[in-house]
């Protein structure tokens, strides 16, 4: 042993209290840490609601509805959905659109692809490809007539599609699909 050289015992700099451990605080970690916590929270808060509210898909927010400038289509749809989820596209028809005992109604490629429609419910009598989308025949006699369209997107974006009876105004709209 070397002497001379006595290391010097650690001591606390915090005094004990009744012979207990002693416990040190720092008041202004302490706060930052409480701004901190509270700041998250209210993050957490604000994400629950806007989730409900349907931000992300299903809810109040995401639901929509247009309608041509004519009056012979409203059309019922989810603005913001979620990739590989199904969802219903509802179209309701005035009587003007029914012409003869049938209903040809147009709808743009993109709400057939990239929007993935899955279904045609009630099916169409007839159906043809052109004009960069599809024509739909179906029988109908007076008002309301509904159709409805069983959508699954595959993939994330911000996708453009357009619903129109054949000859009248139609109805173009944009639906965010999200992961």
């Amino acid at each position: 042993m070397a002497t001379g050289s006595f290391a010097k015992p650690v001591e606390d700099s915090i005094a004990r209290v009744n012979d207990e451990v002693a416990v040190g605080e720092d008041l202004d970690f302490q706060r930052k840490w409480w701004r901190f916590e509270n700041f998250i929270w209210m993050l957490f808060t604000v994400i629950i609601v806007l989730d409900l509210a349907g931000l992300f898909g299903r809810g109040p927010i995401a639901k929509a509805e247009r309608r041509s400038a004519d009056g012979t289509i409203d059309v019922k749809y989810e603005r913001i959905e979620r990739t590989d989820s199904p969802s219903m596209l509802e179209i309701h028809f005035a009587q003007s659109a029914i012409n003869n005992g049938k209903i040809n109604i147009y709808v743009s490629e993109s709400l057939v692809k990239e929007l993935g429609a899955q279904r045609v419910i009630p099916a169409p009598r007839e159906s043809a490809v052109g004009y960069g989308g599809l024509t739909y025949t179906f029988a109908a006699t007076r008002a309301p007539a509904t159709v409805s369209l069983a959508l699954e997107p595959a993939g994330p974006g911000i996708y453009d599609f357009t619903i129109g009876v054949v000859g009248a105004q139609p109805v173009h709209a944009k639906v965010v699909v999200v992961p």
